[in-house]
């Protein structure tokens, strides 16, 4: 899918991998809808950025958690551009909380990270599939984690969220093809400020050296990283989908290093 002339959606893209998605998509020549909850001002950012690159854009609050919201930001793309060509789930909230003490995640907790990282995904692809399939084409990128692997994060909520988008994910490529390609991509540890809010700069700092010294790559993820992978799934690889494609640096061969020989 050349993405000249195209309406690419990216939810949470005000900052972060959200905001690289949007830019990197703008230079290839997509019309972008940047979509926040609550950072206006950054979002505004990112459509200047986007503009800049001599990108079209839409700037949409919603809280993807929200049926309504999700159908009004589709609504709101085909009203100006009358097509809709992919979809990057990438809004996500988590509950920081330590593993070890279950006492510490409610239920509340478990259903508001559910509700923005699994169903706000799920009712955003179901917003476009009407759309993609009248097409005849679409693709779906949900932005998920290297958590649903390793079986950390930073709760037990967020990595529940994860593995359970992930099972989503083959689900949708399943029930939506052949017109619509669904496919995730699971980071490591990104050079975010939602990130280091959501661990914590002491827990950021020891992940970060973790993979100075242990990850093939020596660092840790760039937002850009992450979102080149995202606009390639989008654009260049047309017979893929249903895949949960990693994009860790490699730190997991540092874990099975650790292990021992099998």
């Amino acid at each position: 899918m050349r993405l000249e002339g195209t309406v690419l959606i990216v939810t949470g893209s005000a900052t972060g991998v959200g905001a690289a998605c949007a830019e990197r998509a703008a230079r290839d020549g997509a019309r972008v809808v940047i979509n926040y909850s609550r950072s206006e001002e950054e979002a505004r950012a990112t459509e200047a950025r986007c503009k800049t690159l001599g990108a079209e854009t839409l700037v949409v609050r919603a809280d993807v958690s929200s049926d309504v919201a999700c159908r009004d930001v589709v609504t709101r793309a085909l009203q100006k551009w009358g097509r809709i060509d992919a979809l990057v789930n990438n809004a996500a909230t988590t509950k920081a909380a330590d593993p070890s003490d279950l006492a510490l995640l409610s239920a509340e907790d478990f259903q508001r990270v559910y509700a923005v990282n699994l169903i706000g995904a799920y009712q955003m692809a179901r917003a476009v599939t009407a759309t993609m399939r009248k097409q005849g084409r679409g693709a779906i990128v949900n932005v998920s984690s290297n958590v649903a692997f390793t079986g950390g994060g930073s709760s037990l909520a967020y990595l529940a969220s994860k593995g359970a988008l992930n099972a989503l994910t083959l689900g949708l490529a399943r029930a939506l093809g052949p017109e619509i390609r669904v496919n995730a991509v699971c980071p490591g540890v990104i050079n975010t400020r939602w990130m280091r809010n959501a661990v914590g700069e002491e827990k950021y700092s020891r992940l970060e050296a973790r993979f100075r010294e242990s990850s093939p790559m020596g660092r840790v993820a760039e937002p850009a990283d992450v979102a080149e992978l995202v606009i390639w799934l989008v654009s260049a690889s047309e017979y893929l989908t249903g895949e949960l494609i990693g994009i860790d640096g490699g730190i997991r061969l540092a874990a099975r290093d650790r292990s021992g020989p099998s």
